[in-house]
């Protein structure tokens, strides 16, 4: 017997079996950072071998040098003048996240709350849907310079032009996921004398909220990309702003910082996103 119990210990140890996943997950990780790094090396490369064979002028391509010498004379002061316009870089891009977390944030609940309501009732689907939609398909600018007229070239503007950018998409997402909650479901709750807020709640919103986790994703990068249009006006200090004030300048070098100040945020407050959605939303891919 004693011969038989070592003989299993040897051929399945314990303890190994766990281990291997977890080394095989970082192992893939870390292949995912370095493909990603080897993938930026090689672009930067390519950039620098089409600015060195001069195919277009260093005003249109400047070269990865410029733009660096740029993200320093940005950041710091040089002669007395501070950043750029009087505002560092960080400061542009600060002032234009905080613009679009309000926005995204109004825009949130309120796709939240139309989306909620057209999934639930039927006729409030039937006559606020095509408006939704209606706004979906508008580009900002086409509604930014109304919302100028009415409310200045202040702050709100910018705020309601975000706003009504993240709205459409969660409250599309919000609506077909509440439509799509599982029917069964649905009515065991109702069987077991639950009303129509109780089953929302309980079981229409966890059913749910994984559509609207991707809905918010995409609201807070519509926004995002509405930004520079949002900035059209009055905009500095503000990233979009920056790289409106620089165009103006054939400031090519400053133009492709600001964009990429923008890209590199965007990557960041996604993969902040996507961590929430993780946290709140755990079975997502497993129910």
């Amino acid at each position: 017997m004693t011969t038989l119990l070592a003989r299993a210990e040897e051929e399945a140890p314990t303890g190994a079996a766990p281990g291997r996943p977890r080394l095989a997950r970082s192992a893939s990780r870390w292949r995912r950072v370095g493909v990603r790094i080897l993938a930026t090396g090689v672009l930067l490369a390519l950039w620098q071998l089409l600015y060195s064979l001069q195919i277009w002028s260093p005003v249109l391509l400047p070269s990865p040098g410029a733009v660096w010498e740029a993200l320093v004379r940005t950041s710091t002061t040089n002669d007395g003048v501070v950043g750029y316009q009087g505002h560092y870089l960080i400061d542009h891009l600060g002032i234009s996240l905080g613009r679009i977390g309000l926005g995204s944030l109004f825009g949130v609940a309120a796709g939240l709350v139309v989306g909620l309501l057209m999934g639930t009732l039927p006729w409030v689907r039937v006559v606020v849907e095509p408006w939704v939609t209606f706004l979906r398909t508008l580009p900002p600018l086409a509604y930014f310079s109304l919302l100028i007229i009415w409310l200045g070239i202040d702050e709100s503007p910018k705020i309601w032009l975000l706003g009504i950018a993240a709205m459409p998409p969660v409250a599309v997402a919000t609506a077909a996921a509440v439509v799509g909650a599982p029917a069964t479901l649905v009515e065991a709750a109702r069987a077991m004398g639950a009303s129509r807020w109780q089953t929302t709640i309980s079981v229409v919103l966890p059913s749910a909220l994984p559509e609207i986790s991707t809905g918010v994703r995409l609201a807070v990068g519509i926004a995002y990309s509405s930004l520079v249009a949002a900035e059209t006006v009055n905009g500095l200090p503000g990233i979009g702003g920056m790289i409106r004030q620089a165009q103006a300048f054939n400031q090519s070098d400053v133009v492709i910082l600001g964009l990429f100040a923008i890209g590199i945020s965007g990557l960041l407050i996604d993969a902040a996103l996507r961590a929430v959605e993780r946290r709140v939303v755990p079975w997502r891919g497993r129910a």
